[in-house]
């Protein structure tokens, strides 16, 4: 499968580019981990989870994680607006793929 990628004659209209586009950068695989160890998360509890994460990353990369459609944002109008974090189903087939990188991760960990 591998090699069909390799072979193709444009490498952005692959499956596995557009994959990596949607978990690329710093902060969206541990957003993502996040969400699937602890199912719904509110934006401050993220923050802590991530520790050196600035409110405006966070919150640029929950946008395009969401616009990507691999979480649910939930708004509940009251005072303080309370916001809430999920995976949505397409964010949940994904983390087969997240669960077989850090299995792999753990066996081939240099020391």
């Amino acid at each position: 499968m591998i090699k069909d990628y390799i072979k193709s004659a444009n490498f952005e209209d692959t499956g596995f580019s557009y994959t990596v586009s949607l978990i690329s950068g710093k902060h969206k695989m541990v957003i993502l981990y996040c969400l699937m160890e602890f199912k719904v998360v509110r934006f401050n509890e993220l923050k802590r989870y991530l520790k050196h994460i600035s409110d405006k990353t966070l919150s640029t990369k929950l946008k395009e994680l969401e616009a990507d459609q691999l979480i649910i944002r939930t708004e509940y109008p009251q005072i303080p607006l309370r916001v809430e974090y999920s995976l949505s189903e397409r964010g949940k087939s994904l983390m087969d793929v997240l669960d077989q990188l850090c299995i792999w991760g753990e066996k081939n960990k240099l020391l």
